[in-house]
């Protein structure tokens, strides 16, 4: 089916929305498994260096980041009878379960530069595999429908479902895999469950990816087809793709801020176990409690950001977000380093809940909205280039964000080694001023690029009425056609 023809289908069924949805939840259970638990593995249970444990996962960003972009012109590019993205989305869950599994059963007793090798190479290969399928599946989310608000919708579900496997492998991991035992009150710190917990979550996340591709197939047949005459991928095809995305001034701009709220992203992810656990002094059985501010957080996104795209252009939801997101989890630190709130305060686990939800909604419509500003961007340079090209610019994306977030890897690595946070810390233990220091970073310092991506997010400028009239231009030229 032409492109043409798939403009006629704006509104999609419900079916189509919940199982492009479920293949979010199965990416982002490998992820949250990986971003959360194994850093904490590395250096707190099998006493790598933290430094080393951070510059391990860097590497795995980078490496990964590179491979999207190739990810996503390939996947432009390609013809036959899966289309242009579900060859990739049938091809790649096997992998990812395999990668999952090794990342948390590395060889016993292996020295610390083994350890680093295999630590940096099995994720990396995880995350190769996970974009392997994660490129084509967003691409295909941005071309699903070409209406405004509709894409907004879409990628609703894939919002909220990216959330729901996250939180959920959260929850019933510090609910049943790392329950406090006599040897070990924080679970977090019992070396035992991590090798079955990675099996269980590498077949959950190979069964829904699959069920994920299985049950949008019959979208395939009119979705946008690479023309004919688009040439084969080859590595200056490739050059060429990515000189057409980059030369679009508000994807730009895009790429920009999300370079700067990855850095924040990526230091937070690495120290937030370390404050809750060790600043906090909170138990597994009390951080499982928190998917209850993420759930309000992400329902927030899900239930209200197309209302909010009808009501305000998407670049000022991504300026507004974008400060909630940077702000709201910050709080709570500085009333801690203020000595306002303490690990003795009376109703701190609600409290914390709450500026979680705060940071949580920033997140999920911030999320939201770009994804579905990206589509509109599509719209955009297929008026200027004539091809669409939703493969690379949401890989492109990509590979920023995970340039940064390796940035934000090894900075969170680094920043424990300068405030000499020792390896196979005891909760109550650490001194006081190490802690300080950790809260200092997470709180004051990782807020400060993400306000930086809400003035780069300013320089956006498809507003509804251009939309519109970009819409309006590629009807009248596939008519004409």
């Amino acid at each position: 089916m032409s492109s043409a023809q798939a403009d006629t289908v704006d509104r999609l069924p419900l079916r189509t929305k919940f199982f492009f949805g479920i293949g979010s939840v199965g990416d982002s259970i490998i992820l949250a498994t990986v971003g959360s638990y194994a850093m904490l593995y590395y250096n707190q249970i099998l006493g790598l260096n933290a430094v080393l444990a951070g510059l391990a996962v860097s590497a795995s960003l980078v490496f990964d980041g590179f491979a999207d972009p190739v990810i996503g012109s390939l996947s432009d590019r390609t013809r036959g009878r899966f289309g242009r993205r579900h060859g990739y989305l049938f091809l790649a869950p096997l992998p990812i379960a395999l990668s999952v599994i090794a990342v948390f059963n590395p060889p016993p007793g292996a020295s610390d530069l083994v350890l680093f090798l295999w630590f940096a190479l099995s994720v990396s290969f995880m995350r190769v595999s996970i974009s392997l399928f994660n490129t084509p599946h967003l691409a295909l989310g941005g071309e699903l429908s070409s209406d405004y608000i509709e894409r907004s919708k879409v990628l609703s579900w894939n919002n909220f479902f990216t959330w729901a496997g996250g939180a959920g492998m959260n929850f019933l991991a510090l609910h049943f895999v790392f329950k406090a035992t006599p040897e070990y009150p924080r679970g977090l710190l019992n070396p035992e469950p991590y090798g079955p917990f990675a099996v269980g979550c590498g077949l959950a996340a190979m069964a829904l990816l699959l069920a994920s591709a299985w049950f949008t197939r019959d979208q395939i047949q009119r979705l946008p087809k690479a023309p004919d005459n688009l040439p084969r991928f080859s590595p200056l095809e490739f050059l060429k793709d990515v000189g057409k995305a980059l030369g679009n001034r508000n994807y730009l701009w895009l790429l920009i801020a999300f370079f700067f709220l990855s850095m924040m992203i990526g230091v937070r992810s690495g120290l937030n176990l370390y404050v809750n656990t060790f600043f906090w002094g909170l138990a597994s059985e009390q951080l499982k409690w928190f998917v209850i501010g993420s759930f309000v957080g992400y329902a927030t996104g899900f239930l209200f950001s197309a209302r909010m795209h009808r009501r305000l252009d998407k670049r000022l939801n991504m300026i507004i977000w974008a400060i909630v997101f940077s702000i709201g989890p910050a709080i709570p630190m500085i009333l801690g380093l203020t000595g306002v709130l303490t690990a003795e305060t009376p109703g701190l686990t609600p409290m914390l809940i709450a500026f979680s939800a705060v940071g949580n909604a920033g997140a999920s419509v911030l999320s939201i909205t770009v994804m579905s500003a990206l589509a509109d961007i599509a719209d955009e340079n297929e008026l200027a280039h004539g091809v669409r090209q939703e493969g690379v610019l949401y890989s492109t994306r990509n590979l920023a964000a995970k340039i940064d977030q390796a940035l934000g890897a090894a900075l969170a690595g680094f920043a424990l080694f300068a405030i000499s946070f020792p390896p196979k810390a005891t909760p109550g233990q650490v001194p006081d001023e190490v802690l300080f220091n950790l809260v200092f970073v997470d709180g004051i310092l990782a807020t400060i690029p993400g306000l930086i991506a809400a003035v780069c997010y300013a320089r956006y400028n498809i507003t509804r009425a251009r939309y519109d009239a970009t819409k309006a231009a590629l009807a009248a030229r596939r008519a004409a056609a």
